[in-house]
Order: C-alpha cells, then sequence, then structure tokens
C-alpha cells in the first residue's frame, strides 16, 4: 500500500472512534439541538450523511475512477439522502452502523488501490477530472470538516449559557460570522 493510502487511510479509520468518544450516551440537549448552524444539521443528521458517503460515494467512485477511467462520471451525490432513510434510528445506532460501514470500506480500499493508481482520473459531475488521490485526500478532509461541524452544532447548543465569555468563543463567534476570527 502507498504512504499516501497508509496515512489518508490511518485518519479515515479514526472517525468512527472519535464519533463514538465524543457522541456516546450525550443527552440530547448536546446532540439534538435545535440550535444549530446555516445547515440545519444536528449530530445525527451529520452522522447520517456520512453513512450516505460510505454507502454511495467513496469505495463507488474510487471503482468507478480504476474500472472506467473519465468514461463514466461519477453518480451525483445526494447530501440529504439520510433525513428520510435514518428515521427514528439512535444517535448510537448510526455511529455504529458507520463504523461498520467505514471499517469494510478501508478493507475494500486496500484490496483496490496502490501507488501506481493516485493519478488516474475519473470524471466528477460538476468538477470535471479528479485524480484518485485528490477524491481519497477530500474523503479524509471531509470527515475533518463534518466532525468539526459537530463541535460547532454542540458548542451552540449552549450559546447562551456562556453569557458574556462567548467573547472570547471562536467556535461561537464563527458560527455567526466566520470572518469574525482571524487565524
Amino acid at each position: 500500500m502507498s504512504a499516501f493510502i497508509e496515512e489518508t487511510t490511518d485518519l479515515l479509520r479514526r472517525t468512527p472512534e472519535v464519533l463514538r468518544a465524543l457522541l456516546h450516551d450525550l443527552p440530547e440537549s448536546w446532540t439534538d439541538t435545535t440550535d444549530v448552524p446555516e445547515d440545519g444539521w444536528r449530530p445525527r443528521d451529520v452522522v447520517g450523511h456520512l453513512i450516505t458517503g460510505e454507502l454511495t460515494d467513496w469505495i463507488e467512485r474510487t471503482q468507478r475512477i480504476l474500472e472506467h477511467g473519465t468514461g463514466l462520471p461519477f453518480e451525483r451525490f445526494d447530501r440529504f439522502a439520510h433525513a428520510d432513510r435514518d428515521g427514528d434510528a439512535t444517535l448510537d445506532d448510526l455511529v455504529e452502523h458507520f463504523a461498520r460501514l467505514r471499517a469494510e470500506n478501508l478493507a475494500r480500499l486496500a484490496e483496490l488501490a496502490t501507488e501506481e493508481d493516485l493519478d488516474r482520473r475519473g470524471l466528477h459531475p460538476v468538477l470535471g477530472e479528479v485524480t484518485l488521490r485528490e477524491l481519497l485526500a477530500t474523503w479524509a478532509v471531509h470527515d475533518l470538516d463534518h466532525v468539526s461541524q459537530i463541535f460547532a452544532g454542540m458548542a451552540g447548543s449552549h450559546d447562551a449559557e456562556v453569557g458574556p465569555w462567548k467573547t472570547y468563543l471562536g467556535i461561537l463567534l464563527r458560527r455567526e460570522d466566520p470572518a469574525a476570527v482571524a487565524g
């Protein structure tokens, strides 16, 4: 396995562990807040979205690059598929489902991709030509983006309770104005 794939896999393998540690058995006041950022996603929505990526995006697109190159574009990704699919599942159940899918997909990735494949190209329906390296890097950064989103949503659930200290809490200030907090 290439160093790039191994390092990327190391990060991707940690996301389910991070979600378990962060979300397991927390009260709904932290995880099911209605005070969410502009995108309107609670932690359960973010985990549901990550599940959708495991079901329909990352490995499917990896296979498409390896089997078809730019000859067959990727399917469009439904960012909101989780809304209808996840129904009454508990947040813990969603995290465990995500963890199982992630483990399966990382095992598949190890079987599919090599160093020589990283510069192979696929065709994104909006972005045009992309490489496997770019897809895998995006998978990892996508995880980081959404873990950050969960933290921001959880912080926002206690926005009013922090009182005047909000002035010092960049995670809350960025929710209102991303440019408000430099660096």
